[in-house]
C-alpha cells in the first residue's frame, strides 16, 4: 500500500481538498486497494474541525466526498506511515522539516508536479477566497502524482 499525505497549515481548505480529491481520482482509477490518502496541518487551531465551508462548497460542486474529514496535527510518525509527505507551501515543509522523524516519506512540495504554473505554492483560501483556483490547482496536481506513484511504485 502506497500512502499519501498532504499538508498545510490549518488542514481545513488546502489539504483537505486534496486528500478528497485524490480519493476521488484514486477510486475512478480502482486503486483504492493499493493507495490510501490522508491529510494534516502543521497549525492547531483547528483540530477537529470538519473542511472550511469553501471547501465542502467546492467539493460538493464536483461531487467529491469528504465524509469522515477532520482536522488533525502532523507528527513524527507520520514520517513512518507515509510514502510520500506533501506540503502546499515553504512555510508548512519548514515546519514538517523541524519534526523528528524516519526517513521513509518522501518530502515534496505539491507545486512541483505543475512546474509549467508560474506559482510555486498552493496559495491559502482561507485567506484568498479562491477555492476554484485552489481545486484546479489540485485537480491538475492530483493528476500527476497519480500518474508518478502509477510509474514507480504500481
Amino acid at each position: 500500500m502506497i500512502n499519501v499525505l498532504f499538508v498545510c497549515l490549518g488542514n481545513i481548505c488546502r489539504s483537505p481538498m486534496a486528500e478528497a480529491v485524490l480519493r476521488s481520482k484514486i477510486e475512478q482509477r480502482k486503486l483504492d486497494n493499493r493507495i490510501a490518502v490522508d491529510s494534516a496541518g502543521t497549525g492547531d487551531w483547528h483540530i477537529g474541525k470538519v473542511p472550511h465551508e469553501g471547501t465542502r462548497r467546492i467539493l460538493d460542486q464536483y461531487g467529491i466526498s469528504y465524509k469522515n474529514m477532520t482536522a488533525r496535527l502532523v507528527n513524527s510518525d507520520d514520517f513512518d506511515r507515509f510514502d510520500y509527505i506533501i506540503c502546499m507551501d515553504k512555510s508548512n515543509g519548514e515546519n514538517v522539516r523541524k519534526l523528528p522523524g524516519g526517513d521513509k516519506a518522501e518530502l515534496l512540495f505539491f507545486m512541483d508536479l505543475l512546474p509549467e504554473e508560474e506559482l510555486r505554492e498552493v496559495p491559502d483560501p482561507y485567506f484568498t477566497g479562491n477555492f476554484e483556483q485552489v481545486y484546479d490547482l489540485i485537480s491538475a496536481g492530483c493528476d500527476v502524482l497519480l500518474d508518478r506513484i502509477a510509474s514507480e511504485k504500481l
